[in-house]
């Protein structure tokens, strides 16, 4: 049993991705090639905005988001500490300063009203509201005050942030929101489309997203016209009027042509397939709802999940250890997302955080595991799934 069957996707789009591949060989427009131009399209009108800027990663979008808006040192950027590194690892490369803002136990989203908590004590620069950071970690230098600059909220597992909330609270104060929805293109919040519920979005299209290539690449999102020109400008070495003329710091973090043809093939079944996440979805709801010592996911009304991953709470760590020993021995793969939050990892120890800071994603942390799901997820998989975890 595969945990993520690309095989079986493959399978139905061969004939047209090589298609598209052999287009793009005959025209020999590796780099900017037309078909980059008519993805951003399809996918800006699917998601109902004005502007979609395609990049080299999920990452790279992230980076170029806060870049347009000249994130630097001395900026506090809040975000989860329960999701990829990713997230925060962009924030602090432009010598800004995370800072963590715990989880909804119940989606493992941003919380908002920690978020509200974690603002106030930036400003007033008082731990005893909310844990903060050694906020001289980035400047080096004594008696630095962080300013509060903008949100990053995590659509984990495919699921949209409270955005409604987040925008308000942060537009109150002043900051602006990226949506890292890097697992939820193809979700739904109250009507509207993930990669549209912020000032700017940036998804993935890593091979193992609900809309994936067959490499790296992202894309950034919004009705921002001036965010979107910086944008286009940062992913082309900061590019002004010709190749030549820079009038910005940029990167390369252009998409490669060959993605994009990928891409606009998988983008023809990719409806379909969300629709069949769903019902793989509540299959496994149902055929779990009867064994107490588990959480399923609960997904809020008015939003819907693109099911990047299907995650299960145990009771504790020891009881994951075991329903996952259990499940090897049927050969049937799990994974978990993610066994360590941001907060505790190495690379962020400068920020002096410590255990307990962040109670909830540590709880989920050690409880949190995931089961195979993709489109072509069969009955009889999910059922012997079912009968193996008792």
């Amino acid at each position: 049993m595969n945990f993520i069957d690309l095989a079986a996707q493959q399978r139905r789009i061969k004939e047209q991705v090589d298609q598209n591949i052999q287009k793009v060989l005959s025209h020999g427009n590796y780099i900017m090639g037309p078909e980059i131009k008519e993805l951003e399209s399809k996918l800006a009108a699917y998601v109902g905005v004005k502007h979609a800027i395609g990049c080299a990663s999920g990452t790279d979008a992230l980076l170029m988001a806060l870049m347009a808006y000249n994130v630097g040192p001395g900026d506090a950027i809040f975000t989860t500490p329960f999701t990829f590194i990713a997230t925060a690892e962009v924030i602090s490369l432009l010598g800004a300063t995370p800072v963590f803002v715990d989880i909804d136990p119940d989606t493992f989203n941003i919380d908002p009203a920690k978020l509200a908590l974690a603002i106030q004590a930036v400003k007033s620069n008082d731990s005893s509201i909310h844990p903060l950071p050694n906020n001289n970690v980035n400047l080096k230098t004594e008696n630095v005050t962080l300013t509060p600059r903008g949100v990053i909220p995590v659509d984990l597992f495919g699921l949209p942030a409270d955005y409604d909330t987040i925008n308000r609270i942060a537009k109150e104060r002043g900051l602006f929101v990226i949506e890292d929805a890097a697992q939820s293109f193809g979700g739904e919040y109250k009507g509207k489309k993930a990669c549209s519920l912020a000032d700017i979005a940036c998804t993935s299209f890593f091979p193992a997203k609900p809309l994936g290539c067959y490499g790296d690449g992202g894309m950034c999102f919004t009705d921002d016209d001036q965010l979107a020109e910086i944008m286009e400008s940062i992913r082309v070495h900061g590019k002004g009027g010709h190749k030549y003329d820079n009038v910005r710091i940029g990167i390369n973090g252009r998409l490669d042509t060959l993605q994009a043809a990928i891409l606009l093939a998988k983008f023809e079944i990719f409806p379909e397939e969300v629709q069949l996440r769903q019902e793989a979805a509540r299959r496994y709801s149902t055929l779990l709802s009867h064994n107490s010592s588990l959480l399923t996911p609960r997904i809020p009304d008015g939003y819907k999940s693109v099911w990047a991953q299907y995650s299960l709470l145990a009771k504790d760590e020891g009881h994951r250890s075991s329903l996952q020993k259990q499940l090897q021995e049927n050969k049937i793969p799990t994974a978990i997302y993610y066994p360590k939050p941001l907060h505790l990892q190495t690379a962020f120890k400068s920020l002096a955080y410590a255990e307990a800071d962040f109670p909830v994603s540590e709880n989920a942390a050690g409880r949190i595991f995931s089961l195979p799901m993709h489109p072509y997820l069969s009955v009889q998989d999910q059922e012997k799934i079912g009968q193996v975890i008792v």
